[in-house]
């Protein structure tokens, strides 16, 4: 979801043009029932056509970034330089990994809710890390009846599980690609270099200090400051 990168692309905006892009099912774009990396792959080639865009410095998280590997792996002449946040070409347990954050989304789209803390003290229940909860509550927006009510589509993802976790398909990328892994996170393991180098040979792979998988949330600063150091 856009919104999770709001700061980062004010920042970077003062040096680029920046493009913050809702993926299907997710913040403000539609909701469809077709839904893996092969189609989210063809919705940033669509949007970037619409944009006049030739090619682009492309940018994602988790499963963003498996929708950038995506979009390199199957349109490498679209994609300048490739930066991919804390995820490895490689098949996840999604369903092993989110259950908890799943059921609790489900919980949130079930019952209605006036106010965030009463939306966050539901969650809580479901997900203990308050950083974690911040994100997942970006979800929530303001309906025209001032009830909270979820933008993602929650009840067409539940059953996505498997193509979220797939491992990404297509040709070798040769383009200059960045990988940054949070040191306290587990999504790409120090074993994982040679499988992302069999797909992205022109790669570096930086760890980020003090950090999980929402690195660029949880030290912002070493996350910007790898970004400076790969794109100048």
């Amino acid at each position: 979801m856009s919104d999770n990168w709001r700061t980062h692309a004010k920042y970077w905006s003062s040096h680029y043009e920046v493009h913050a892009i809702d993926q299907r099912n997710h913040g403000k774009s539609f909701h469809s029932e077709s839904f893996d990396y092969e189609i989210l792959a063809q919705d940033v080639v669509a949007y970037m056509d619409a944009h006049k865009l030739d090619k682009a410095i492309v940018l994602g998280h988790s499963m963003g970034g498996k929708t950038a590997m995506t979009l390199a792996l199957k349109y490498p002449d679209r994609v300048r330089k490739l930066i991919v946040a804390d995820i490895a070409p490689k098949v996840y347990d999604v369903r092993e990994k989110f259950s908890n954050i799943i059921d609790g989304l489900l919980h949130l789209n079930a019952n209605i809710f006036t106010s965030r803390t009463l939306a966050d003290d539901t969650l809580s229940a479901f997900v203990s890390d308050v950083g974690v909860r911040q994100f997942l509550l970006k979800n929530l927006a303001w309906t025209e009846q001032r009830t909270l009510k979820l933008r993602c589509n929650i009840e067409i993802l539940q059953h996505k599980l498997t193509e979220i976790g797939a491992a990404p398909k297509g040709v070798i990328f040769e383009g200059k690609t960045l990988f940054l892994a949070g040191r306290n996170s587990d999504y790409i393991l120090e074993n994982d270099h040679t499988e992302i180098q069999s797909y992205f040979p022109n790669t570096t792979l930086n760890w980020i200090p003090n950090a999980g998988h929402w690195l660029h949330a949880e030290n912002p600063k070493a996350f910007t400051a790898a970004l400076h150091d790969f794109l100048s």
